[in-house]
């Protein structure tokens, strides 16, 4: 019985957070509820903005990482974001998918990794145990199915290389606007 009401209580804050916390435009009362209710792992000078949506906390952010608005990240398995990541808005990244041919419709778990420097374009979505090389990016739109070597640009639906990127990246990231409204 004990562990029942454990997980209720933890579903609970997982609705609060997403469905109430997350709209909070500051992002210190945003930030303070993901790291100290759900436990999750979020590096000094990243910023989650308004309208994330977290499935499970299994997810460590780097520092100076960005998850836009609407990102949803699955956490059931385990997504790890490194440092200087940019997600941009609407990103799915799950960690957790079924076997379309078990006739006990069997999960396909795989935990996401994104290195350090990577950038992900609006829309795209990040399919379970993929890892994003350091300083790849992914075209706004695409279906990441395979592993991504470092600073390749892939895009498209399966994702596919469409280019390379410049390996000497020294930037820092840092975006948080007031109230969250894009005007900084």
């Amino acid at each position: 019985m004990e562990s029942v009401l454990k997980r209720i209580a933890k579903s609970a804050c997982f609705y609060f957070g997403n469905h109430v916390i997350a709209h909070v435009p500051f992002y210190w009362i945003r930030h303070c509820y993901y790291r100290n209710i759900l436990r999750m792992r979020i590096g000094r000078g990243s910023a989650v903005h308004m309208g994330a949506f977290f499935v499970w906390n299994h997810i460590t952010i780097g520092e100076n990482s960005i998850i836009n608005r609407q990102c949803y990240l699955d956490g059931r398995v385990g997504v790890e974001i490194g440092n200087n990541v940019s997600i941009s808005p609407q990103v799915m990244v799950l960690s957790l998918t079924h076997d379309k041919n078990s006739p006990y419709f069997a999960t396909i778990p795989g935990k996401v990794t994104i290195e350090d420097y990577t950038w992900i374009g609006s829309r795209a979505i990040i399919l379970q145990g993929v890892t994003l090389g350091r300083g790849c990016v992914v075209a706004a739109g695409a279906v990441v199915t395979k592993d991504v070597a470092p600073f390749c640009v892939i895009g498209g639906i399966p994702a596919k290389p469409i280019g390379t990127r410049n390996p000497n990246l020294e930037y820092t990231l840092n975006y948080q606007p007031w109230f969250d409204s894009d005007i900084s």
